[in-house]
């Protein structure tokens, strides 16, 4: 008993110390299409690293292939900073 106690609390205190992963990351960012220019902000998921750069490569390639050019990445986040950035985002929330 002792030893399945002691195993379940190392297993959760590993858990909680884990980084958060690839699935729990998200950009939020700024893209324009030309001709007519056309602007607009919008937060993606984030496959890859969750650092600001790697969000930039991986976006960058996302939206290329929708027509759009990525300016820049505002900030990557976890799930926490999901809900104040929706009414931003608005149809662009998790579209890309």
């Amino acid at each position: 008993m002792k030893h399945i106690t002691l195993s379940l609390l190392t297993a959760l205190t590993l858990g909680l110390a884990a980084p958060a992963s690839a699935a729990d990351c998200y950009a939020d960012y700024k893209a324009k299409q030309d001709d007519p220019l056309r602007l607009h902000y919008g937060v993606a998921q984030v496959r890859g690293a969750c650092d600001r750069g790697s969000a930039q490569a991986e976006l960058s390639q996302r939206l290329r292939a929708q027509g759009w050019t990525l300016l820049n990445v505002v900030s990557v986040f976890g799930p926490e900073g999901l809900a104040q950035r929706r009414a931003s985002a608005g149809s662009n929330y998790l579209r890309f």
